[in-house]
């Protein structure tokens, strides 16, 4: 008889991931073996709990319902199953990590390599998405988020703002001019930025002696994807606002320039939240600990 909740928890990737084979390669198991899950659960509950085509599935009534009783369920066991974690003094076992894309990518994954090599016994499964995760309902220990807090039932760390620059490429300056005020960026193209929850950033605000300068920029590009900002500027498509993270390297080695130093781009608030029923674990404490040292 195969274990209800690892069958309930093989439910749930095959729902996040949209396939089976999807859920058996994050699983390491089979399609077969997914398939046998989710078979189990049906028959136990006599209900259908996913529509499956050749080419697609999709939950039923029943399985939309059934998906938010199974993910409360593995996080009240993983919560349980954390007690005896408590009671160790060195941290092991696996933490989910979510983080927004160019912060996990450029900031947070260089310093999960060191964290990893310090703690041998830890693993960590981290998922890069500007969309709001509910860390409970979706089973994360920690996450990293950018700009206001929408939720005062989680502890948040305050960590260092997270600061952007303005930059262009040489090449593009020298044929369209190097701009001297937030002004006369409004005579430039822009690289835009979209966020999965609103459209590309139409405005940018800049601080200058304690003035605030809002310009609408011309885009004729926008892009949802950081890296794929960064090449569009380093190919001379026009001036980008990004996280420091994302252009450090290439401001240092001369491929893009920064623009209008003297005036401040917003900087973002920058929290590290968690359940606070979470925090008695020693891999989790051991993973606050570090990374507010990191961060702040």
């Amino acid at each position: 008889m195969l274990d209800r909740l690892t069958s309930m928890e093989v439910f749930v990737r095959a729902a996040d991931l949209g396939s089976f084979a999807a859920a058996a390669t994050a699983l390491g198991l089979s399609p077969q073996m997914v398939a046998r899950h989710i078979e189990a659960l049906e028959q136990r509950l006599g209900v259908r709990l996913l529509n499956r085509t050749t080419r697609r599935q999709s939950l039923t009534d029943a399985g939309s319902q059934f998906l938010q009783s199974c993910r409360r369920i593995l996080a009240e066991t993983a919560a349980a199953e954390s007690l005896a974690d408590e009671m160790q003094s060195i941290p092991q076992g696996k933490l989910r990590i979510s983080a927004p894309l160019i912060f996990g990518t450029y900031s947070l994954t260089p310093f999960l390599s060191g964290f990893l090599q310090q703690f041998p016994d830890l693993e960590v499964d981290l998922t890069l998405s500007d969309r709001y995760l509910d860390l409970i309902d979706e089973g994360y220990d920690a996450a990293f988020r950018i700009g206001p807090l929408d939720s005062l039932s989680l502890v948040a760390r305050p960590l260092a703002p997270y600061r952007l620059l303005v930059a262009a490429s040489p090449s593009y300056l020298e044929h369209s001019g190097k701009p001297n005020t937030p002004e006369e960026i409004t005579q430039h193209s822009c690289i835009g930025y979209i966020w999965w929850s609103r459209n590309s950033n139409a405005a940018w605000t800049f601080t200058h002696d304690k003035k605030v300068h809002t310009v609408e920029i011309a885009s004729r590009l926008r892009i949802n994807d950081a890296s794929a900002l960064l090449i569009a500027a380093l190919t001379d498509q026009g001036i980008i606002m990004a996280p420091e993270a994302l252009l450090r390297e290439s401001l240092e080695n001369g491929r893009l320039v920064r623009i209008l130093p003297d005036y401040a781009p917003p900087s973002r608030e920058l929290h590290l939240i968690y359940s606070a029923d979470r925090q008695r674990t020693a891999k989790l404490r051991c993973f606050i600990q570090q990374a507010v040292d990191a961060f702040s």
